[in-house]
Parts: structure tokens; sequence; C-alpha cells
């Protein structure tokens, strides 16, 4: 999972690089980044039935095949396609390995107890890759040139599938007569794939990308109807029917795309506006990784058993309001210690709410969709980090853009596009506490639909 997400942001520093060595046109530079996410996004869903029914430990191990030989055409790669290809291909093996971990780690861990001790290392694993992708990928890039941040990948990928095949347990699902329906497989995936490439294509080519959302809206209406209507569908509509689930699933799209703006935006305004180097940038970063670390692996289970996933979500979701808004009024001389260091202590907050959002996402998977819900709650967590991206980036370079033309210095330019990126991350974390506080509410129907839960668990 830390390999995964880490190569989702790991590559963007090192593009300057890559497109000398390469001679990417700079029109074609984005597809490195692009075409690892569009393939990634798209297939998530796909990935996770496809667990369900060939046996999750199969297609996890099968995935981090994929990704380990695909990293390997990345760090040869010597010309742009070849390398957009390897990246593609990377998003492929990466998202059959992702969509089934958490439906691994629901059918593994069936204690309480012991399942939020899991949730909360997978928790950290994507707080902290998230968190670490840019830095580390500029030091490998400084120290051994680009193509160790693929190479890299090799050794971890071959221990992965070795421990992997030693520790998860074998299982057979029910074929792909269980849930084959190849016409959703192929709507989800073009949808899916379409909205991706709208969004992150909207900061380029701005309304230009609107048809190709329409169309990626009108293909996933199409799947629900189909899923309404198939004998054997390939996503049971069961599964949206837990409050939990459904939930936990908006609170993460909207939390997340607030959350690009600490991951990166963040990074850009010390480096932009502070001028801190890559080093620095890092190290002033690390007091945000190390208490994620330390919430997500030590506090989270403990709070969790006592208070309840909804309660530990919210207290995580007012530390990350709390530090956005700290964020939205940052200064331009801003001091480390004052303006910065209160966040990065506040950020601890997404090692509350990540582990919480998968404890409550994953609360309505049976046996039999594990790998379904786990890939649906990796796909809207994708969409949110997509939308996020796409969204702050827009707002913070059209309110750049702005003060240039109203006689701004150029700093000063800079520093209100990205206050404006806090501030909209700010209401969009408002919003996810809103709805974690009023929908993560237990129903009626939710006590049924765990009621008919209990025999198929046991």
């Amino acid at each position: 999972m830390l390999m995964t997400i880490l190569d989702g942001s790991i590559v963007t520093v090192a593009l300057p690089a890559i497109q000398r060595d390469l001679g990417f046109a700079p029109a074609d530079l984005s597809w490195t980044v692009n075409a690892y996410l569009i393939a990634y996004g798209g297939l998530l869903l796909l990935a996770g039935r496809l667990g369900d029914l060939l046996g999750r430990r199969a297609v996890f191990l099968a995935g981090n095949v994929v990704f380990t030989v695909a990293s390997l055409l990345a760090g040869v790669a010597g010309d742009p396609a070849m390398l957009i290809g390897a990246r593609f291909l990377q998003g492929v093996g990466s998202a059959m390995a992702t969509a089934v971990v958490l439906g691994i780690l629901v059918t593994t861990f069936t204690d309480p107890g012991e399942r939020a001790k899991a949730f909360g290392v997978f928790g950290f694993t994507g707080a902290v890759g998230a968190s670490l992708g840019a830095v580390l990928g500029g030091v490998l890039t400084d120290a051994l040139g680009w193509h160790y941040i693929f190479l890299i990948n090799i050794p971890i990928g071959v221990v992965t599938v070795v421990l992997a095949v030693r520790a998860l347990p074998a299982e057979r699902g029910p074929g792909l007569s269980g849930g084959a329906d190849a016409l959703g497989a192929l709507l989800v995936t073009a949808g899916l794939m379409l909205g991706i490439y709208a969004v992150v294509q909207i900061e380029r080519y701005g309304a230009g990308v609107l048809w190709f959302g329409a169309a990626s809206l009108v293909s996933l209406a199409a799947f629900l109807v189909r899923q309404a209507t198939a004998r054997t569908p390939l996503m049971p509509l069961r599964v949206l029917r837990s409050r939990a689930v459904a939930g936990a699933n908006l609170v993460q799209v909207l939390a997340l795309g607030a959350m690009f703006a600490f991951q990166v935006v963040v990074a850009l305004f010390m480096q932009h506006v502070l001028r801190y180097g890559a080093l620095g940038t890092g190290l002033a970063m690390l007091p945000a990784a190390v208490s994620i670390a330390v919430v997500s692996l030590f506090v989270y289970p403990r709070l969790t058993m006592r208070f309840g996933a909804r309660g530990v979500l919210l207290a995580g979701l007012a530390l990350l309001i709390g530090a956005m808004g700290w964020l939205a009024r940052v200064p331009v001389d801003a001091r480390y210690a004052t303006d910065l260091l209160p966040v990065m202590v506040l950020i601890m907050g997404g090692g509350l709410v990540l582990p919480a959002l998968t404890t409550l996402g994953m609360s309505g998977a049976r046996g039999d969709d594990a790998g379904l819900v786990s890939g649906l709650f990796n796909t809207t967590q994708q969409i949110g980090m997509a939308t996020g991206v796409a969204v702050l980036s827009t707002l913070a370079a059209s309110r750049t853009e702005g003060l240039l033309a109203g006689g701004a210095s150029g700093v000063v330019a800079l520093a209100g596009g990205y206050r404006l990126a806090f501030t909209v991350s700010f209401v969009l974390l408002v919003a996810a506490f809103a709805v974690g506080l009023l929908v993560l509410r237990r129903s009626p129907a939710d006590i049924e639909y765990e009621a008919e839960l209990q025999p198929e668990r046991a």
C-alpha cells in the first residue's frame, strides 16, 4: 500500500529531469502522472470484484507482479511512449493489489481490537505515503537519478510477493460465473476512466473536458441501471444500503479532496513563497508524518474501542479543520515555529480520520463482497484526491493570476492563491464534519442490515 500510494506522487518532483532526459514535449509530460492515475482509479472497482470472484490472494499477488514488472520497464524507459505505457501498466498492477487489501484485512482480522490495529496500520501507510511521496522523489532524483524512483520498487515488490505467498490465507472464489457482468465491467471502467481523465485535465483544458465528464456520468448511470437489472451484477447494490458505507465514502471524497492542500500545496508554499529547498521542505513536514504515524498506530486503536469509529472520525476532522483554518491566514513572511509547526501538529487528525473512515467504509462488507466494498472505498479515495488536485490547483492558479493582474508581486500573488486553496479545504472539511455528524448515525435500516450480515460473517 505504501509503495502504491507513493507512486501516485513520487514522480511529480522528477518531471523536469524526465523531460530533459527523454525529450518530452511540455504538453505530454503530465501523462507520466495521468496515465497512472487513470488506470489506477478506473480499475479499482472492477479489480475488487474480481478479487471476490477469483480469490483476493490471487488478485493481490498478480497485481504486485504486474506492478513490479512495470516498475522495471519504467526505470529503463528510453523514450516517452515506453515510460507512459509503463506508468499505465503500473496503475493496472496497483489497482489489482490495492483493491483487495481491505477485503483481506476484514476477512483475516475478525476480532474488533485486532481489526482496529490493522486499520490503524492501513491509515498510517496512506497518510505517510501521501506526505512523503514528493519529498522522497526529490531525494532519489537528486542523489541517484529519476530512474531510481521506479527501480526502488523492484526489491520491495519481490519481498512483498514472497511474504504474501507465505502469510496470506489461500482462498477460492465462486469463479467468474458468480458475477461475470461484462457489460457492467465495461461501463464502470469506462465511466471511471473518463471521469478521472476529465478531472486531471481540467486545469489544462478548462471547459473543454466537460464532455468527458458528461460521458462519465452517463456511463456510470448506465452502470447503476445495469446492476439493478443484471442476473449476476458486478456490484450488487445492496452494498450501498448501509448508511455507514455510503456516508464514509462521501466523507472520504470531501476530506481527501481537502487534504491535498496539506500534501502538496503546503510544500509548494514553503518552496515558492518561503524559498525552502527540497530537503528543508521535507524536514519541515517531518513532524506531520511522525504525528500521523504515532496517532494511527498507537492512539487510534484505543480510542476507537472506547468511543467508536464515528466519534474518532469527528475528532480527527475537528483537528484537520483547525489545521486548515490556521493555514488560511498564513502570512507571506510566515515563521515556521508560529505559523507552520502548529499545523504540523494538528494534522495528526489525519491519523484518526483515515483508519476511522476505513472502519466505517468496510462495516457493511460480507465475506463474498469484501473485495468489492474494498474496491469501492479505494475508488472514492482516488476520486477525492484527484478532484482535490484539480479543483484546488485551478482555484489557486486563478487567484494568483488575478492578483498579478492587479499589480501584486509574484510572491504575494502566489501566497494569495495558496491561501485560497487552504480556505476551500477548510470549507470541505467542515462539510465532511457535517456529513459525519448527520449521516453516520446508525439507523433502523443499518441495524437490520447488520443483523443480516452476522450469519454470513460467522
